[in-house]
């Protein structure tokens, strides 16, 4: 995605893309990563030395506020944002951390439709283990 692109697609979110938003945006729109909001900040501070923390956690905020980006707690105490906001589920590599996406037709969940008493609008199934070397599992398209 080339940089009026990204700005394109702020727009269309309803997002005012100032220097420092473009510049978030840039970084967590076009990752395969999951971000946390440290990782963010200290990335985009390279580009941007007098962006605020306080700048980024906002914009991060903003961007899931506005459908740019899904907010995740894939680990306990561990939060991190996905560019991917289709539905899809996740890998978390135990060795490494390292998060990957898992297309959503790669897994089947039965019974949520079963459920009495609570209305589910939305789930993902959160797979932990290791990657066997030199292995990765499949990938979705990164569409929305």
């Amino acid at each position: 995605m080339r940089r009026d692109e990204v700005i394109e697609k702020l727009r269309q979110h309803g997002v005012a893309p100032s220097a420092q938003r473009l510049a978030v945006a840039e970084f967590v729109l076009l990752t395969d990563a999951h971000p946390s909001a440290d990782q963010v900040f200290a990335s985009v501070k390279r580009a941007f030395p007098m962006l605020s923390r306080a700048t980024v956690y906002n914009t991060l905020n903003l961007f899931v506020e506005k459908g740019l980006l899904r907010q995740l707690v894939l680990a306990e105490g561990r939060v991190v944002f996905d560019p991917m906001t289709v539905a899809h589920h996740h890998f978390v590599d135990e060795q490494s951390g390292a998060i990957r996406d898992i297309p959503w037709e790669a897994l089947r969940v039965s019974g949520v439709e079963g459920l009495s008493g609570v209305d589910v609008h939305e789930y993902q199934v959160v797979v932990r283990g290791r990657l066997e070397p030199g292995r990765r599992p499949r990938r979705k398209s990164r569409t929305s």
